[in-house]
């Protein structure tokens, strides 16, 4: 199966469970691999056979800072089930969110969460 990436997508929002979360918003990263068959695409040279990354970008980017969640993923699969529900040739969706500098002291590079998921 063939795979779209859209790799370090970078968005402020205001996702967490800490009040100060909520408040002062913080950094996320998202990556999303969407498998689908891209040969139509690859032969045909057309937008129309393949998914449109700027679509994609705007489902995440949608999720991660116009609504707010509670847990990373909630964000994750509101992005997976709408990049399914939206482009017909997507067969399965990876989201992957990374907190950069979640209020968590201690050292460590960054937390985040994957999930995969597939139509029915």
């Amino acid at each position: 199966m063939d795979k779209i990436l859209l790799n370090g997508l970078e968005f402020y929002g205001y996702h967490g469970c800490l009040p100060e979360e909520n408040k002062l918003g913080q950094k996320f990263i998202v990556d999303v691999e969407i498998k689908a068959d891209l040969r139509q695409a690859g032969e045909t040279d057309e937008l129309e056979h393949t998914i449109n990354y700027a679509e994609v970008y705007d489902i995440c980017k949608e999720y991660a800072e116009q609504r707010a969640s509670k847990l990373l993923e909630n964000v994750a699969e509101n992005i997976a089930n709408t990049i399914l529900d939206t482009f017909i040739i997507a067969k399965s969706c990876k989201v992957k969110i990374v907190k950069p500098n979640p209020p968590i002291q201690g050292y460590y590079d960054n937390v985040g969460i994957v999930i995969k998921r597939s139509k029915k």
